[in-house]
């Protein structure tokens, strides 16, 4: 069985809650990623940061990334998946929560991101074309 550690890609790291956006984008540029984990003091999954959400919810409200933290644009209840679950999982975990980038979290550590892009290097033709039909139609 294929799983998620398996078409996970790895080096993915947390941003903490307290971090400023100008640092998280600093750090996107770096690891050339669009999304960063958000941690919480005990470094437990409080969110998903992305380059969008710096841009939407801070630079075009007129606030300073310099100012803003990461915890401050955390919402709602982030999702995740162990490393060991299923890509049927996977795929139902982003289907079923509209969402486009899923932590892999393995004995309740960060180990890696799984992306649209991942999925289109992992699934077949079909697999991927079923989900993408499943997820955009939805919209």
């Amino acid at each position: 069985m294929t799983t998620a550690k398996d078409i996970m890609h790895t080096g993915a790291q947390w941003i903490p809650a307290h971090e400023t956006l100008d640092r998280a984008a600093q750090l996107m540029r770096e690891a050339n990623v669009g999304a960063l984990p958000i941690a919480d003091a005990d470094e437990r999954l409080c969110g998903i940061l992305t380059d969008r959400d710096i841009v939407v919810g801070c630079v075009a409200m007129g606030h300073d990334p310099a100012q803003t933290t990461a915890g401050e644009l955390a919402k709602g209840t982030p999702r995740w998946i162990e490393a060991e679950s299923g890509v049927d999982e996977v795929l139902q975990e982003m289907e079923v929560h509209q969402i486009r980038r899923l932590p892999v979290i393995e004995n309740k550590r960060l180990i890696g991101m799984i992306s649209e892009a991942d999925l289109a290097q992992h699934l077949s033709d079909e697999q991927l074309a079923s989900w993408m039909e499943r997820v955009y139609a939805r919209g």
